[in-house]
């Protein structure tokens, strides 16, 4: 499923204009610790978490995750943004609970990571 249609589906802000959302994403990593996602995240994954500090953008990052989906209407501060404009990332934001993200996400055939 590509970026795009997942902005549509979970209702995303996009907080990174301008990043290419044509990114093709197989699985899901989700998780608001940064050790499960860096135990568990492969390349080119979606991340969804509620951590909205710099560490989950490095995390994102060092992991190779195609972009980050912040959950429950959290945002970031613009530095967290920048850093993840400078990386390359694109983050998007979503009201939805992160349950309800992976259940979405889920039954769209994207599976998570085990």
């Amino acid at each position: 499923m590509r970026l795009d249609d997942i902005r549509d589906l979970l209702r995303c802000e996009v907080l990174t204009e301008g990043d290419d959302l044509s990114a093709d994403v197989q699985s899901v990593v989700a998780s608001d610790g940064m050790s499960e996602i860096l135990a568990f995240a492969r390349f080119g994954e979606l991340m969804v978490t509620g951590l909205t500090n710099i560490q989950a953008i490095r995390t994102a990052d060092i992991s190779g995750v195609s972009a980050v989906v912040f959950c429950r209407g959290k945002r970031p501060d613009g530095k967290v943004v920048d850093f993840a404009k400078k990386k390359g990332i694109p983050v998007l934001v979503t009201k939805m609970v992160m349950f309800d993200i992976c259940a979405v996400l889920y039954n769209k055939g994207l599976k998570g990571v085990s």
